[in-house]
């Protein structure tokens, strides 16, 4: 642990065990979801499947890649992760991204979208707490709130739900989150 990180936390103002919590709980979701979107990936099958299947490879990569970033800031704070997977499996952020009944490329691409959104909302919450306070926490969170609000754009237009602006990468994978990862 990173006492004096801690310490600068705690004097300025943040509940660091209340913010650990929403870390681990995040980072519960990150890889849980990077296990179900690989599942949703698989069956995205056929034409409409497709033209979904690398979008939805790029967020899984990236969920991944925020788990990996967020581990170290919560050991530097003093936290852990939980030693068993099935409790960091249920302790989630997010509810799962479970495969829908109905298998098709919109109801799949409906799991995806409020995966992201659920995402949003955590990553907001976490800026808001550590925003002026907590500069390393917040300066992660924000990196992994901008690739969580492209995923939800990228999946919301495919909903027709309206543009976005956004435009899919080439190439990159998390280039937000890239240097939390060196």
């Amino acid at each position: 642990m990173a006492k004096v990180a801690r310490e600068m936390v705690e004097r300025a103002g943040i509940d660091v065990d209340k913010l650990l919590e929403l870390l681990i709980k995040n980072a519960a979701a990150e890889l849980t979801t990077y296990y179900y979107y690989t599942i949703l990936r698989a069956n995205l099958i056929g034409l409409e499947g497709e033209t979904i299947k690398e979008i939805a490879e790029i967020a899984r990569i990236e969920d991944r890649n925020h788990f990996e970033a967020l581990v170290p800031r919560i050991y530097e704070l003093g936290g852990k992760l939980p030693n068993d997977m099935k409790e960091f499996h249920d302790m989630s952020a997010c509810p799962p991204a479970r495969l829908p009944e109905k298998l098709n490329a919109k109801e799949i691409l409906k799991v995806l979208v409020e995966a992201e959104r659920c995402a949003v909302r955590g990553y907001t919450q976490i800026c808001n707490m550590t925003a002026g306070k907590d500069h390393r926490t917040y300066d992660l969170a924000l990196a992994i709130l901008n690739e969580e609000i492209e995923h939800e754009s990228w999946f919301s237009e495919f909903l027709g739900e309206g543009p976005s602006g956004h435009f899919m990468r080439r190439g990159e994978t998390s280039p937000f989150v890239s240097k939390f990862l060196k």
